[in-house]
Order: C-alpha cells, then structure tokens, then sequence
C-alpha cells in the first residue's frame, strides 16, 4: 500500500493541520480511528439499538480528520428515516471502509517517511 493507494476519501490536510503537521501525532490520531471504527462497526446493523449513535460518533471523528464523504454520508443516515435504515447503514459501511483504506495507505506512507529520517 502506498500514496498511489489513495483514493481521496480523506483529505489528511484537514488532520495535518490540526496536528501541526507532526507525523506522530498524526499516525496516534488516525490509530485511533482505526481502533474506534473496529469498536463501531458491531452497531452499524438496523437491528442495534444504538445504530443512530454508532452514526453519529463516526460523523464526527471522520470530519475531524478530514474523511468527509464518510462524514456527509453518517449526517444522511442518520437523519434518515428508519425504514431505510438498512441500506444506509451499508453506505455508511462502504464509505468507512473506503476511508479505512486511504488511511492504512497514509499511515504506510508515515511509516516510510519516519524510517527515511
């Protein structure tokens, strides 16, 4: 995996400016969202009763970090009504797993640069 990987789902000048653009910083920000997304994908079925704020917390990490499709689409489904719940739930699924690529792509290419010194 590598830059060329990046589909442009996330736009990490929106992170690189919150972190002062500090790679390490940066790698422990997105591996939290990584670690975060693995603990909200469980709810992102219709039948969960918490699927609304599984949404809703994805929204608002993913903006911070400049994933902001993934974002639109959380705010969409969210607001939407329950009976389209299901699918709306497989786009906010589909949108976070294209994010989690551009991340796993970016976080490579930090690894790259840190051992490049």
């Amino acid at each position: 995996m590598a830059a060329r990987d990046l589909t442009g789902a996330v736009d990490f000048t929106v992170l690189e400016t919150m972190t002062g653009g500090m790679d390490d910083i940066t790698e422990e920000v997105l591996g939290l969202f990584v670690q975060q997304a693995a603990l909200w994908s469980p709810l992102l079925d219709a039948a969960s009763e918490g699927w609304r704020d599984a949404v809703h917390t994805i929204r608002g990490a993913s903006a911070g970090i400049g994933a902001n499709d993934l974002a639109v689409v959380c705010n969409e489904v969210e607001h939407g009504e329950q009976g389209l719940a299901a699918a709306g739930l497989e786009r906010v699924k589909t949108a976070l797993d294209v994010a989690l690529s551009d991340i796993a792509a970016y976080r490579h290419e930090l690894m790259l640069r840190s051992l490049k010194g």
